[in-house]
């Protein structure tokens, strides 16, 4: 099994699964198929969708004696026509609906490895969310033990290994430690259907978290039994990469048409308010007066266009770093997915979240409501305002301005330079921004309303509380406001000079300011925009600033330095004795070959690379966090940009 991550926003991630028919992006989407019924087939599923990948039934396909024989025969590609991967089930559902049937766990597996299955999934004991936690722990041991046994036959078959534990947060996260521990493949989150059921999504995010936080972070994660994409970009902001669906049939079967808000009747709606292929050949009163086949293939369709339309948008938000935004908007259209929401505002919830979103975004922060404020990248920059920056102790507080503030507030920044040394500051809607940090993302990229809600304002107002604690504060309120002003020009400022230092604080850590700057500084500063793009230490080329976010590439100088005053493991990813030949040459670091990494290193941070006896070979940006770089296998861990020849 190769899987590797291509791009990523929030926990969510594009990545390359590849089988041994095929290649799957993942966020992707299986389609249920009943192989005794194929209301769309796999092959025409290809065609109008671009399915990549579906699931099937192997329990059903062994009871049925005909399937049965046409399957261990030719295949279960064969048997339903289709030459890309194929997951099959092993029954767990079936016993949840109709209790104890007769299906041998191991059986199953070797059956399905049999048959030619891409992926095989364990018979797991379904969890059900009215379990005693006595009962979800024993259903837990059952499932461990049924999947190391599963896991000594499946062969070259990728292994699906279900996590259970009912609605017990801690089972869940022990559940997916053990089963990460096993040789297994694939990672479903079984027993949720009576959590989807009944739009329990408060209890389906405690699931997801907890089911990631134990769970080897280089295998896919599978939503089992999650079909509706009303879910889909929460659940993919918290880290699943698949999903299955056989609800595209199930609501068809009942006149009811898939949505991005929901599910709705035919019989209730006047005008089909959508524009997939289906909505755009029929009026609703045509679709209601076709046979009842047609009706039912036709709103399946629909149904698969709206969910397959609704993963394309969640790719497209990861790629431009838009995807909080999409959960939140989503989540704004359904109160029970609002209320969910509101987990991920514990301080737990956050800290486990933030390790996995980038240090910046290919997008502006835009403002959706309450929840915004509470995305992991502004909890990352709040924290770092309080540990990193350090202000003098007399402040000037700005109102919120235009961006940047700096340019809106130039001329009033001028005067109070040649009056004092006060640290200028301004009290913007994502809270306290440091004038020097007017142009470091999110502070210069992000568009709010002019009023916001109260939860916002009350975060707002905390953390200015506390990064203001003991500072004696002046109000701007006009130019009269100089007058207030002690004479403090014996120390002169120079403002390039604070905001390099200022934004190499809150990058690189605490000293790295000092360290990059110690020396003949000299600025280069963009003829059209006066803004700094190119720093110098005694003539050595140390930073570039980046227009796009305001933040810096480290130069090969500037990483020596670094590696030089900061102190191990910071800043660092530590590759092993064969791969730092390669690194000298300029090849990027695989995941397979890191050694060590700092914990504090987040994707698309700068980082130094070093050997393990710490000798410096390069710098370069990183695409994973420690937790991946030392899970995965596959894929790129960091992209190098300078390396010592």
């Amino acid at each position: 099994m190769k899987f590797e991550i291509k791009d990523r926003d929030a926990a969510g991630r594009i990545c390359n699964f590849s089988t041994k028919h095929g290649k799957v992006t993942s966020p992707n989407l299986m389609p249920v198929i009943n192989p005794n019924k194929m209301i769309i087939t796999p092959k025409d599923m290809k065609k109008l969708f671009g399915t990549e990948i579906v699931i099937t039934n192997s329990y059903i396909i062994k009871k049925d004696e005909k399937l049965k024989e046409i399957a261990i025969k030719k295949g279960v590609h064969s048997l339903i026509n289709y030459d890309g991967p194929i997951m099959t089930d092993s029954g767990t559902f079936q016993t949840y609906i109709y209790g104890d049937i007769d299906i041998d766990p191991i059986e199953i597996i070797e059956f399905q490895r049999d048959i030619g299955s891409d992926i095989g999934t364990i018979l797991d004991v379904f969890g059900k969310p009215n379990q005693t936690k006595k009962e979800a722990e024993k259903g837990i041991n059952e499932t461990l033990k049924r999947a190391k046994k599963s896991a000594e036959i499946k062969c070259k078959m990728n292994l699906a290994c279900t996590v259970q534990g009912s609605i017990y947060p801690n089972l869940r996260e022990k559940c997916a430690r053990e089963i990460s521990k096993i040789d297994a493949d694939f990672f479903p989150i079984g027993g949720i259907v009576p959590i989807m059921e009944n739009q329990r999504y408060s209890d389906l995010v405690r699931i997801i978290i907890s089911s990631k936080k134990g769970l080897d972070p280089s295998k896919p994660v599978h939503l089992f039994g999650a079909g509706h994409p009303l879910i889909f970009p929460l659940a993919v902001a918290l880290g699943c990469d698949f999903f299955d669906s056989s609800a595209y049939v199930k609501y068809a079967n009942d006149n009811r048409l898939i949505f991005p808000w929901g599910t709705e009747k035919l019989q209730d709606i006047s005008e089909l308010p959508c524009s997939c292929p289906v909505c755009s050949n029929y009026e609703a009163d045509e679709l209601k007066k076709l046979d009842e086949n047609d009706r039912l293939i036709q709103i399946a369709k629909h149904n698969l266009y709206v969910s397959y339309t609704e993963l394309k948008k969640i790719k497209n938000a990861i790629s431009q770093g838009y995807l909080w935004e999409l959960v939140e908007r989503r989540a704004n259209s359904n109160p029970y997915l609002f209320h969910a929401l509101k987990l991920l505002k514990l301080k737990e919830n956050k800290i486990w979240l933030e390790q996995f979103d980038t240090s910046s975004k290919n997008k502006a922060f835009f403002y959706t409501g309450e929840n915004s404020i509470h995305r992991p990248i502004i909890y990352r920059v709040h924290n770092r305002l309080l540990e990193r920056y350090k202000p003098s102790k007399n402040l000037i507080v700005f109102p919120e301005g235009s961006k940047p503030y700096s340019i809106h507030y130039s001329k009033e920044i001028k005067e109070i330079r040649k009056k004092s040394n006060f640290s200028i500051i301004v009290d913007s809607h994502l809270g306290p921004v440091p004038i020097e940090l007017d142009e470091m993302y999110p502070f210069a990229q992000s568009v709010f309303p002019e009023f916001t809600d109260s939860e916002t304002e009350n975060v707002v107002s905390k953390l200015f509380n506390d990064f203001t604690k003991n500072k004696n504060i002046i109000c701007w309120k006009g130019f009269k406001t100089i007058k207030d002003l002690k004479d403090l020009t014996d120390k002169k400022v120079d403002s390039d000079i604070l905001r390099i230092s200022a934004v190499c604080e809150m990058q690189f850590g605490v000293g790295s300011g000092s360290a990059l700057l110690n020396g003949d500084i000299r600025i280069i500063k963009s003829e059209k925009t006066g803004k700094i793009r190119n720093v110098y230490c005694d003539r050595k080329h140390v930073l570039s600033m980046r227009a796009s976010d305001g933040l810096f590439s480290l130069k090969l100088d500037g990483g020596k330095i670094l590696h030089k005053k900061m102190k191990k493991p910071m800043l660092r990813v530590v590759v092993d004795k064969d791969s730092a030949s390669f690194v000298k040459k300029g090849k990027s670091v695989f995941a397979k070959f890191v050694k060590e990494c700092d914990p504090g290193l987040r994707p698309f941070d700068e980082c130094i690379i070093v050997d393990e006896k710490d000798d410096f070979l390069a710098v370069g940006r990183c695409i994973l966090n420690r937790l991946e770089m030392l899970s995965f296998d596959h894929g790129m861990a960091v992209k190098i940009r300078e390396y010592i020849k």
